[in-house]
């Protein structure tokens, strides 16, 4: 479970109760049912109104995963990918079947029923792309409900905003209470921006991140299935598979091992001329002073 937008949350509105004590405010000034109850349902309305009753559902769903966030890390895909890739090349492709019946992952276990049922290279990868795509086109989806909210609910709230000044206009002829009653009709504005960048927006970017983290995973097992399809040997499916990953996402001494691999490759081919060279004169000197 990663809480990031659970912490981040409560970072948000507890600076604003800190804000409001600090003040020597009360919280409760801000907590009006009526501005409340505009903003967000009038926001969720307008949201349901931009898109179709199947895609609320559906944003709503995923919603939970934003809060809990399960993120697998790559190095555990890679173990598991290279444990596979093992299992084939001691067993051949057709143990790869009984291996699918351990595998909890839908998209993993069926990339494994079709290599195991003889699946042509391309066409598989086709249809696992096709899934993936899927995927993604799935979490954008969600993410972009929870963003549009983002964009009503400031609006929503000037609409309550203006709704409670017009009712202040009306009582002008009682100059006693207009200074609460304009206070009250701020709270409106107030909680249409509290709610866009305190939920909302937060909620939609972290939908999305969670996507680009699942289409990674997808994207990991994919090359690395189809690696073992075509016979890719464990040890260097491995350092393939660790290749697509990024450093920060690798323990460190993999980290450290990946960053000197590339800087080997990077160096300079004229010091390792020189290097040879120098060992050659050692061995020519050596020689003429035997």
């Amino acid at each position: 479970m990663d809480p990031a937008t659970l912490i981040g949350i409560l970072l948000a509105f507890g600076a604003l109760v800190a804000m409001i004590t600090l003040e020597h405010s009360s919280v409760m000034s801000i907590l009006l049912p009526a501005p409340m109850i505009l903003v967000f349902g009038a926001t969720v309305a307008v949201g349901i109104a931009g898109g179709t009753v199947r895609d609320t559902i559906s944003a709503f769903k995923a919603l939970p995963g934003a809060f809990r966030g399960k993120i697998t890390p790559p190095v555990q895909i890679i173990d598991q990918v290279v444990g596979i890739a093992e299992t084939a090349r001691k067993s051949g492709l057709l143990a790869l079947e009984q291996e699918a019946d351990n595998v909890s992952d839908p998209f993993l276990r069926g990339a494994l029923q079709n290599i195991a049922d003889g699946t042509d290279g391309d066409e598989l990868r086709m249809l696992l792309e096709d899934e993936i795509a899927t995927k993604a086109k799935s979490g954008r989806s969600a993410s972009k409900f929870f963003m549009s909210l983002g964009g009503y609910a400031p609006t929503v709230g000037i609409v309550g905003t203006v709704v409670s000044l017009t009712h202040v206009l009306e009582n002008l002829s009682t100059p006693e209470t207009l200074g609460p009653m304009i206070a009250t009709a701020f709270v409106a504005t107030l909680w249409g921006l509290l709610s866009a960048n305190f939920l909302w927006l937060p909620i939609g970017a972290r939908l999305r991140r969670l996507s680009d983290i699942e289409i990674d995973r997808l994207t990991l097992l994919m090359e690395g299935v189809l690696a073992v399809q075509s016979g890719s040997q464990p040890r260097l499916l491995r350092e393939r598979l660790r290749a697509m990953v990024p450093l920060e996402d690798l323990p460190k001494a993999q980290a450290k091992a990946k960053a000197a691999g590339a800087a080997a490759d990077d160096a300079p081919a004229g010091k390792v001329k020189t290097k040879s060279k120098g060992k050659k004169s050692m061995v020519e000197d050596n020689a003429e002073a035997a």
